[in-house]
């Protein structure tokens, strides 16, 4: 994410020559970039990489996160040497993750930890009993069909409220139960095997029977959820009620009982899928209780399953990584050890990271390359042709309130009253969502913090936040193939720079555009600016929704639309910066490529990834992303710079009719 440009050489000393970036052993110079650039710049790697035993896909994220993976087991592993004093960072890291990695004690205790869990279900006598349980068990991390959330107000984006929105699924979303191919049909019966499998390690009697309540559970809730494409509408998932207008709207779910024991104020409340909760509310009373407590028990014993003995992981392991997504082998220990610590306290773990793992310098550079991003997406609205003056002032004006977060967060947040115990793998982990779920709750009534961090240093990925109007670019993501600090501009703008430009474009996409730059989800388009808008965005959603990944299965061009828009704009926009950064010199030609090609290289390398089938089945029904290949490919196809950087003519595979190429920003 930097401008290597930039770097200033040491007095009297010739720079150092910079090579070209391009990771070129990985290259198939059989296939034309003109055909396929995704195929022309990773083939040789997508034929000769096994992706590994223990994941389900594997790429140039996957590549960098276990970089990462590395640098926290080492500052785990020494915290656990230390052996600090109670309270201390050493001390919470390292007995935590030496809870987690000591096996014979999980095996001795088997299912003794969910017991008390169990007992709590056991004693409910009600369907209030149950909505009491639904919001008293949202503190210890326990999934349910209501997801409680603290956040922005998305019409008022200076205030915290609460929200509810729709949850409670085993498998990953609704389209899992209720689609009739062959494959769906094997998934659900897996999901039933599982279900009985996991009640029956927990010593639930009748697992067989308890089983089909669950799935029953599942069922009705799956029919009565939204769709994935639906829940991103962020204008029709924002509804504020009153406490006693939404417990008319649900009867059966009094939201004071279930707000009360999730320790929430009684106030106003986001209800994101109305529908899904007036009829969860009939479901409460319609549905057994028997069944709901079977359902609940599955739920927390599944939750808290990675903490148990050996017989509950693998079981969790052979369904969730096997038979969903395709995983061979289980992740060695101290992976999902070094995963469960980051989980519970990722700033504590962050705050060392970036000590030991990133060059300040890093963050000058990328903050240099960011500003060089802005200027150009400002050009871009500036040139507009389809938008009005008064849209783009608006425009202009949320750009220059982008708020930029590189690296890590300013503030680290504060771990001194989590409790971790050496020989408590489970209660560390509820007592970690318990300390997070009071840092949330403890928002309420305060100013919006606009410095906070939804992410860890360590994470490989980016994101931008619509009620805030941020992005952030984690310090672990500032690597090769994203950030080269040895290689020239093309490559970089095509990697990084494209990644940051797609970061800025979610601030205009289908749903970003909504917001405005103070974060407040309000109206700013002329209305014949939203019909210009929409047809550009309903053709590129068409555009994907034609790929074809797996046989008869396509991607979604409506789920991805945001994504998709976010990709074509930033990679337009980091043309347009790279350009500029020329400042109308020629660029170098290197290992054969003209600087504009080197770009488009770079983006194809970003993408360099395999995926199995059933990750990918997961990915088309559930994941806002597009598959990796048809991100690289079908971005380009759009882009006239493309066509002039390769050559791309008609009768190529990646032409397009001039006046199908979609442009927005």
């Amino acid at each position: 994410m930097a401008l290597v440009s930039a770097v200033t050489a040491c007095a009297g000393a010739p720079p150092a020559p910079l090579k070209s970036g391009l990771m070129l052993p990985g290259y198939d110079r059989q296939v034309r970039p003109q055909d396929d650039l995704f195929t022309f710049a990773n083939g040789q790697w997508l034929r000769t990489t096994q992706i590994p035993a223990d994941r389900s896909r594997y790429g140039a994220f996957q590549m960098v996160d276990e970089q990462a993976q590395q640098h926290l087991r080492a500052i785990v592993e020494d915290s656990a040497a230390r052996h600090g004093t109670v309270g201390s960072p050493d001390q919470q890291i390292g007995d935590f993750y030496t809870s987690f990695m000591d096996t014979a004690r999980l095996d001795a205790l088997g299912a003794a930890p969910l017991k008390a869990s169990l007992a709590r279900i056991d004693a409910l006598a009600s369907p209030t009993d149950v909505v009491r349980y639904l919001g008293a068990s949202v503190a210890d991390g326990t999934s349910s069909p209501v997801a409680l959330s603290i956040d922005q107000d998305s019409r008022n984006a200076s205030a915290y409220i609460p929200g509810v929105s729709q949850n409670g699924l085993t498998l990953p979303n609704r389209d899992y139960y209720l689609k009739s191919e062959p494959q769906f049909v094997t998934i659900r019966d897996q999901l039933r095997a599982y279900t009985a499998r996991m009640l029956g390690l927990a010593g639930v009697a009748d697992p067989d029977a308890a089983a089909g309540q669950v799935i029953g559970v599942e069922n009705r809730l799956a029919q009565i959820q939204w769709t994935a494409a639906q829940d991103r509408d962020a204008t029709a998932t924002y509804n504020k009620f009153t406490v006693a207008d939404a417990t008319a709207r649900t009867p059966g779910l009094d939201w004071m009982t279930y707000l009360d024991a999730a320790g929430v104020p009684a106030g106003d409340f986001i209800i994101a899928e109305p529908s899904y909760f007036t009829a969860l509310g009939t479901a409460l009373t319609a549905v057994p209780l028997a069944d709901w407590k079977s359902y609940l028990k599955f739920r927390i014993i599944d939750d808290l399953s990675p903490y148990l003995s050996n017989d509950f992981v693998t079981a969790r392991f052979e369904f969730r990584g096997r038979d969903l997504a395709g995983q061979q082998e289980q992740r060695p220990r101290w992976k999902r050890g070094v995963t469960a610590v980051d989980d519970a306290m990722g700033d504590l773990l962050g705050q060392r990271y970036v000590q030991r793992y990133f060059p300040p310098d890093n963050k000058r550079r990328i903050d240099a390359l960011v500003t060089k991003l802005i200027d150009a997406y400002r050009s871009s609205i500036n040139g507009l042709d389809w938008m009005s003056d008064s849209t783009k002032a608006e425009a202009r004006d949320k750009l220059s309130k982008l708020n930029v977060k590189i690296g890590y967060p300013k503030k680290w947040k504060d771990y001194s009253k989590l409790r971790v115990a050496r020989d408590d793998l489970v209660g560390n982990e509820i007592r970690a969502s318990q300390v997070e779920y009071r840092r949330n709750l403890d928002r309420l009534g305060k100013p919006v913090d606009r410095d906070e961090w939804f992410t860890t240093p360590q994470t490989v990925n980016a994101y931008y936040q619509p009620t805030r109007n941020d992005i952030t670019f984690p310090a672990a993501i500032l690597q090769p193939p994203f950030f080269d600090v040895n290689a020239d501009d093309a490559v970089n703008y095509g990697g990084i720079g494209a990644v940051i430009g797609h970061e800025i474009s979610h601030a205009f996409d289908d749903q970003g555009r909504k917001f405005d730059g103070t974060g407040n989800l309000r109206d700013w388009w002329t209305p014949q600016d939203v019909q210009r808008f929409t047809a550009r965005a309903t053709a590129l959603a068409a555009q994907y929704s034609a790929y074809e990944p797996l046989p008869g299965e396509h991607i979604n061009g409506e789920l991805t639309l945001g994504e998709n828009i976010a990709d074509l704009s930033g990679l337009t926009v980091a043309m347009r910066a790279y350009q500029l950064s020329l400042g109308g010199r020629p660029a170098a030609v290197m290992d054969g490529f003209t600087g504009e090609q080197r770009f488009f290289l770079g983006w194809a390398q970003v993408w360099r990834g395999k995926i199995r089938d059933k990750e990918l089945r997961v990915e088309l029904l559930s994941d806002p992303h597009s598959p990796t290949e048809f991100r690289a490919d079908g971005v380009v196809s759009n882009l006239p710079e493309y066509y002039a950087a390769f050559g791309v003519k008609q009768g190529d595979k990646l032409f397009r009719l001039p006046d199908q190429r979609v442009k927005i920003w």
